[in-house]
């Protein structure tokens, strides 16, 4: 997930960050995914950790409902919310919950169960088989770990969707969300199509379309 930075505040730790800097500090958060009110935990050293974010908050009320089947994953997952809403809404599709923060990942896992969300499978990115092609994608990316790494990260996912499937990737307007969308469409090539599906607060939900 993305920065979203407010005054005084530590900066949040990103889906980049593999290691969470200090001590754990547990809390819950109440709110509502899905339609569905959830109670889930949260941890220092992870994206967001007081709340649930304006970026993701933006992109859930944006993107239409995920597949009913298939594999979806949620890239950048943090303590879980894309990746629990997609298991509500599709409680027969497999989610994958990929960060490389360890934390941010057991998190994810221990939401899914307490909610008994039983097709969430939460990871680190090498532990995705190789195979694994997804039915949706949807991210609040790092956009802050700088273009070269931010765009080997989107490089190595989109790819993998499935044919008539589409990626949902919220962005702030003022950090690049336009020029982001026009180098996906030239770095991906004509087997997808890249475009805004919304904008909304300062943000753009951009959409990733594979058409091969």
């Amino acid at each position: 997930m993305e920065h979203d930075p407010q005054p005084g505040r530590q900066a949040p730790q990103h889906y980049f960050t593999p290691a969470p800097a200090g001590p754990s500090r547990p809390r819950r958060l109440s709110l509502t995914l899905a339609g569905r009110d959830v109670e889930v935990g949260t941890d220092a050293g992870v994206f967001s950790a007081d709340r649930l974010d304006l970026g993701t908050r933006v992109l859930l009320r944006e993107v239409p409902d995920p597949p009913a089947t298939g594999d979806l994953l949620d890239l950048g997952c943090g303590w879980g919310p894309l990746a629990l809403a997609m298991a509500i809404a599709a409680p027969r599709a497999r989610v994958w919950a990929v960060d490389v923060n360890p934390r941010a990942v057991q998190l994810a896992a221990d939401n899914a169960a307490r909610l008994g969300l039983a097709g969430v499978r939460a990871c680190l990115p090498e532990q995705v088989p190789d195979d694994v092609g997804f039915a949706a994608i949807w991210s609040n990316p790092p956009i802050r770990v700088g273009k070269a790494a931010l765009h080997a990260l989107l490089l190595r996912w989109l790819p993998r969707l499935r044919p008539g499937a589409e990626a949902h990737l919220v962005v702030q307007r003022n950090l690049g969300a336009d020029s982001l969308q026009a180098w996906l469409a030239g770095a991906l090539g004509p087997g997808f199509a890249v475009g805004r599906a919304a904008s909304a607060k300062g943000y753009r939900v951009l959409r990733v379309r594979c058409c091969a």
